[in-house]
């Protein structure tokens, strides 16, 4: 029987006589082996046993909040009143959840009216401890108080003269002894069935940063106005930071007439500005008076003869008017409160500067 030589990669390789089968290659998962050996996991998921694991984590985070009251006392305080006179800003630092749980509490320090950032511990390590000063108050987050990556910079951050405030459940760790004061954030167990991932322990720290913010909050007055200042993109930003000045339509846009002007020269003023009202002023700009949509059919159901009137004799005298520096949100109460849709904008000897309505406070998302 003749055999045929075959190359492989170009050299030769090992005879097959000719008209012999080809193996069939071997599936590719064949080549892949298992990564372990253990069986897959079984998953109790019935109702039951899921309602009560989420009941049970419930009961124990509520269990750690709670713990907290018995053990704030004066160095709470105390801790409070150094943030209080902090020239600087508040560096929150964590490793792992911790650092996690640090950007949260220097994002809500942040906010209100407490200057905070988050360092990372790690990167602290390789240059980011630069961004800590003299002027600052570090405030260390730790479960256990022995993360490496803190203990390598306390000491530096010691060295600088700068106040250390550490939240750990270790109140003999290696943070703890670090620490000018200690905030104790202890559990007694995790929310964890194995008792390792951190569930209970970050709540209570992430409680016990809710319960620094709030305090600093009140002790510095801070009122709904900061609030907004600091949250100009939200909700709240717009109602109490967004003006009358801001919102109103100005110069052209807004529909005047002269009280002598006639009936339909009145209607194409308001027709032309689309407001659905128009002022009616006197030769210096001050308002007499504002005709509306309202009005017009109220009118038109008297069955007077119209094309024989004046702007005068159909305005309605001493209009609802508001100031361009009021709030947005004011504009909105008058129009609500007098149910009108429309408002005009003056100045302090009544002259007519801009109009508003309840279309352009929607567009602004004021209401």
């Amino acid at each position: 029987m003749l055999a045929r030589v075959v190359r492989v990669n170009g050299r030769p390789g090992r005879a097959r006589p000719c008209g012999a089968a080809r193996r069939p290659a071997a599936p590719a998962t064949d080549k892949i082996r298992p990564m372990s050996s253990r069986p897959p996991l079984a998953f109790a998921a019935d109702p039951e046993t899921l309602l009560a694991r989420a009941r049970t984590t419930f009961d124990i985070e509520a269990e750690a909040v709670l713990g907290l009251k018995s053990r704030v006392g004066p160095s709470f305080v105390e801790a409070v009143h150094k943030i209080l006179g902090v020239r600087g800003r508040v560096v929150v630092m964590g490793m792992g959840k911790s650092g996690h749980v640090g950007r949260k509490i220097a994002a809500t320090l942040a906010s209100t009216g407490t200057p905070a950032m988050f360092v990372h511990p790690a990167e602290a390590s390789h240059g980011d401890l630069g961004m800590i000063k003299a002027v600052d108050l570090v405030l260390a987050i730790s479960n256990s108080g022995e993360s490496d990556e803190l203990a390598a910079i306390l000491p530096v951050v010691k060295r600088q003269g700068v106040p250390l405030i550490a939240i750990t459940g270790g109140r003999d760790s290696m943070l703890a002894r670090h620490a000018d004061l200690v905030l104790d954030s202890s559990v007694e167990k995790e929310a964890c069935p194995l008792n390792l991932a951190p569930t209970a322990s970050t709540t209570a720290q992430m409680a016990m940063g809710d319960a620094l913010a709030v305090a600093l909050l009140d002790a510095r007055g801070f009122g709904a106005e900061d609030f907004a200042r600091s949250h100009p993109g939200g909700a709240l930003g717009r109602k109490l930071l967004t003006l009358v000045g801001d919102l109103m339509r100005a110069g052209e846009q807004v529909p005047r007439i002269a009280p002598t002007a006639s009936f339909s020269d009145l209607m194409r003023e308001m027709s032309f500005k689309g407001l659905g009202a128009a002022a009616v002023v006197d030769g210096e700009g001050r308002v007499l008076g504002i005709f509306t949509d309202g009005d017009l059919r109220r009118l038109i159901e008297t069955g007077a003869d119209l094309r024989s009137l004046s702007a005068a004799d159909v305005m309605h005298r001493s209009p609802r008017t508001i100031r361009a520096d009021a709030l947005g949100v004011e504009a909105a109460e008058l129009m609500e409160k007098h149910r009108i849709t429309s408002v005009l904008v003056v100045d302090a000897q009544q002259v007519l500067i801009g109009a508003l309505s309840i279309n352009d406070l929607m567009r602004a998302k004021v209401i």
